[in-house]
């Protein structure tokens, strides 16, 4: 008998996962934010770790780039700290009121999303709830995977080591060299863009890399994401390099460069709707 609906047929969305990087994605760069996280990092170098302010900018850019974060980078060179300390120091000291603001634009686009939507950021989650909260998007995600998230254990050796001047500089010029013959020394942290990173969050928030559009503005990481499964968005730029799927001036662009987003949905409920339909037989 023929019913007129092939329902077997219907395929079932692309995507069933939306993951998010926050910083420089769900706002953009010119906010400011992270120019002055940029500072409060120098700072605490400076203050907290007692390291020459001439040498701080300079160690400040290697340590990021061959560590993900310039947090990891001050952990595999020796440096001995409180991760809550420090998060603190560089992100509860942030003026969000005067560099963000609400994004009603963004709220409404993310809510009338039918998919799951994640966060998955280097930083702390107060950073991450806070300016969740200036944006007005506290409530349009399902969780936030953040630095605490992947390294749950805030353990300090008790040791208060720190390395020599002369370790930090000879360091400071191996990474700024970028030499790749160099042996560095590892990070005991967990974060973006590193493979451990990812597969930590995928199951974490049980993700299907294969089934899931990751949004960041970090090539580095679009670039692991793209390695490991995900389908990936540069946001930020027009430009689509290597790793990357898909490239987006603005956060806001997302309904015109993925209407299948929110049409899939439409034609799954179509389809549940009318599955207990039965189509009457012509004699």
């Amino acid at each position: 008998m023929e019913d007129g609906h092939n329902f077997q047929d219907v395929q079932k969305p692309k995507y069933d996962c939306l993951l998010f990087d926050l910083d420089d994605t769900l706002y953009p760069y010119s906010s400011g934010v992270c120019q002055q996280i940029a500072k409060n990092i120098e700072e605490y170098m400076i203050e907290k770790l007692g390291m020459d302010a001439d040498k701080v900018a300079e160690l400040n850019v290697p340590l990021y780039k061959t560590y993900g974060t310039t947090m990891a980078g001050l952990k595999a060179i020796g440096y001995d700290f409180d991760y809550d300390e420090y998060s603190s120091f560089v992100h509860g000291r942030l003026p969000y009121n005067v560099l963000l603001k609400p994004d009603p634009v963004l709220r409404g686009i993310l809510q009338s999303l039918p998919i799951r939507k994640i966060i998955f950021t280097n930083a702390d989650t107060n950073h991450a709830i806070s300016a969740l909260k200036i944006l007005g998007l506290e409530d349009c995600f399902e969780s936030i995977i953040s630095f605490d998230t992947l390294n749950p254990s805030n353990d300090k050796d008790g040791s208060e080591s720190r390395p020599t001047t002369a370790e930090v500089l000879d360091i400071c010029e191996r990474l700024c060299r970028n030499d790749s013959d160099m042996e560095l020394p590892s990070t005991p942290l967990v974060c973006k863009p590193f493979d451990q990173a990812f597969e930590y969050a995928f199951k974490i928030a049980d993700i299907d890399p294969q089934r899931t559009l990751f949004f960041d503005d970090s090539i580095r990481n679009l670039q692991t994401a793209k390695r490991l499964g995900l389908h990936t968005v540069a946001v930020g730029t027009s430009v689509r390099t290597l790793g990357v799927d898909h490239a987006l001036e603005s956060i806001h662009n997302m309904r015109e460069a993925f209407p299948e987003l929110w049409d899939a949905e439409e034609k799954h409920e179509f389809v549940h709707y009318n599955a207990g339909i039965e189509t009457p037989v012509e004699a």
